[in-house]
């Protein structure tokens, strides 16, 4: 879509691109199941944002997940304030294209999702995910401490096993729950919308290793 090369680096807040101070519009449903894109959320759900490259298939990897309650698309853990998709796709904003999981730990829990993400693509690619590529496809995890804690132990574990199979070292950052910034209406629950969009989400075929994925009876 753009031309130019690229920054493959977070820009410094000099450097990024200054955006705006009023949020975007965006959806207030979610299209397949009709709950509120937005909390607050009922009593008991909790939420961590993944990103794993392109948001549009992401999103649809865990919007089909029993125990997830919604889900949205949007920016996060970069620099400039409300960005808009043609902004963050410039790579001057430094944000992840993320998902915004909220799910209820009692039907599934948090290790089940980040299994999920880890083997739904290749976290050892640094800035990109396949073709796609720039700050925006970078793997990440965010969100509270206990939830930073349980992601490094799965991430540690699954890195032992690419780097069996010759991968290199795995790159996801994992850190504090960033501001989350709602992207734009279309793109929310894209695929559904579009079941013949582009999803560039893909795994490398191995198994992580933690626990079944469902929550303790």
């Amino acid at each position: 879509m753009f031309s130019f090369s690229k920054p493959m680096t977070i820009p410094t807040r000099e450097e990024a691109l200054l955006g705006r101070s009023e949020p975007l519009r965006t959806a207030d449903t979610h299209f397949v199941n009709g709950r509120s894109l937005h909390p607050p959320f009922p009593d008991g759900i909790e939420t961590v944002i993944f990103g794993l490259g392109c948001f549009w298939g992401a999103e649809r990897l865990f919007w089909q997940v029993p125990g997830v309650y919604t889900t949205a698309v949007g920016y996060a853990a970069g620099v400039t304030p409300n960005p808009t998709y043609e902004e963050v796709c410039t790579g001057r904003t430094g944000h992840n294209e993320v998902v915004l999981v909220a799910f209820d730990p009692a039907v599934v829990s948090f290790e089940a999702l980040v299994k999920i993400f880890f083997e739904s693509h290749n976290p050892t690619q640094g800035m990109r995910q396949g073709n796609d590529v720039g700050t925006q496809y970078r793997s990440g995890i965010y969100g509270g401490p206990d939830q930073q804690a349980r992601a490094l132990a799965v991430r540690a574990a699954y890195d032992a096993v690419l780097s069996a199979q010759g991968y290199g070292r795995i790159t996801t950052e994992i850190a504090d729950t960033p501001v989350f910034y709602y992207a734009e209406a279309y793109h929310q629950q894209y695929l559904a919308k579009n079941p013949a969009g582009y999803c560039g989400i893909g795994g490398t075929g191995l198994s992580c290793p933690v626990g079944t994925g469902l929550a303790a009876e």
